[in-house]
């Protein structure tokens, strides 16, 4: 009886600290809730990125939300098999694919949409070196930025993606706009 009446107490409470104790507390449940939803929908804590570059342009702009399946709970259906069984994500063939490119954890994620798969030894493209190891080929969706696979360029310079580099499948539709909430303080903190 004695908490009861103490957190009614807290509850009702019209002193500023409190106040602010009280606003702290449901912001911190909210977030918290929300991450454990995403993280049992999802596979991830935090499903959701901001699109930084044009690279995917038409079918996914800058300033976008895009939310992100784990990859650990999806497979990746490349454009190659897109095309075979007319699957579609984002306005065209197979998956697009969230990745850290080489590898590393300390570099902003790419999301371009896995083109196909190659094994060891198999070209990369047609007339191109052979694969180092097995993992995607990858190539954002913007035909005037992006002319070549990336591992022809230098996001991912011959290196395919392997799979263990894959964060997730992007997944539904994208959130227009909302992501400059996200972009913009970035840019002014990186000047």
């Amino acid at each position: 009886m004695r908490l009861k009446k103490k957190l009614k107490k807290f509850n009702e409470s019209e002193n500023f600290w409190v106040g602010l104790l009280r606003d702290f507390l449901f912001v911190i449940s909210v977030v918290m809730i929300f991450a454990s939803v995403s993280k049992i929908a999802l596979g991830l804590w935090a499903p959701m990125v901001a699109v930084e570059s044009g690279s995917m342009i038409p079918h996914i702009q800058i300033g976008d939300i895009i939310f992100v399946e784990g990859v650990a709970r999806t497979e990746v259906i490349t454009y190659e098999t897109g095309k075979e069984t007319d699957y579609t994500s984002f306005d065209d063939f197979g998956d697009v694919i969230l990745y850290k490119p080489y590898g590393r954890d300390k570099v902003t994620p790419i999301i371009h949409r896995a083109r196909y798969y190659v094994d060891v030894g198999e070209p990369m493209w047609a007339g191109g070196p052979p694969a180092p190891y097995a993992g995607y080929i990858t190539k954002g969706d913007n035909q005037k930025t992006n002319l070549a696979y990336d591992q022809q360029g230098s996001i991912s310079y011959l290196q395919p993606v392997k799979k263990e580099w894959v964060i997730g499948v992007a997944r539904f539709y994208r959130v227009p706009v909302l992501g400059y909430v996200s972009l913009i303080p970035r840019k002014i903190l990186s000047i």
